[in-house]
């Protein structure tokens, strides 16, 4: 596939368009009641600063964002052009620091996010290691693990088969939000933009910036 394909077939979000999406999925969201986010980076952590705006509940304290990070794309250098691989194998390089931190799992609702739900590798990778995280602290505290409720949320789940699953604790209790399904193509976030002008340029000509919602549609 040479440089003109692939720049046909990617699909441009603007700015615009995640604040929405964050917005719109914020009162499902709500019901999960989450006491920590954990963004997964670097994809995850714009959507996870919009999202806790409109999850701010008046005379509570916003919810704190804890960051991951977490590697698995990978760029191959093609005659002409840049295609986007994805890797096989999760790398991490930032983790929380608990002792530093004070940040404790026990018997939290914690909400993962990432930009896009690919191959689901990063999303299991993350939530297995976390969970492992809340055994070990709640050894110490003589805890139950099920107490700790994980939660996800994503912009763009990408209808394609997977290549790891989410347990069902999230997927068949609701605990798994996605703003949008799209078909398998290349997204291009706005993020990972040099030019941000020509971006928001082709996210408005393929209708993915400002949406409006019908129940706000002038009469």
């Amino acid at each position: 596939m040479d440089a003109a394909d692939v720049e046909a077939t990617k699909m441009y979000i603007s700015y615009n368009n995640i604040h929405q999406l964050c917005q719109e999925s914020a009162d499902k969201i709500k019901a999960f009641k989450p006491d920590l986010i954990i963004a997964i980076g670097g994809g995850g952590f714009i959507p996870a600063r919009m999202l806790r705006t409109f999850l701010k509940e008046p005379g509570h304290p916003n919810v704190r964002i804890m960051a991951i990070i977490l590697s698995l794309y990978e760029d191959v250098s093609t005659v002409g052009s840049q295609i986007e691989q994805v890797g096989t194998q999760v790398i991490r390089t930032q983790w929380i620091d608990y002792n530093q931190s004070k940040i404790d799992l026990v018997g939290k609702n914690v909400l993962i996010i990432d930009e896009v739900d690919d191959t689901r590798t990063t999303l299991h990778y993350a939530v297995s290691e976390l969970k492992k995280d809340v055994v070990e602290q709640c050894k110490a505290k003589n805890a139950n693990p099920n107490d700790t409720k994980f939660g996800i949320f994503v912009l763009h789940d990408k209808e394609k088969p997977k290549r790891a699953d989410l347990p069902d604790e999230i997927m068949k209790t609701g605990n798994y939000f996605a703003a949008r399904s799209v078909p398998d193509v290349w997204i291009a976030y706005p993020w990972e933009s040099t030019d941000i002008v020509y971006h928001t340029k082709r996210a408005i000509e393929q209708g993915n910036d400002v949406f409006i919602p019908s129940s706000t549609e002038e009469n």
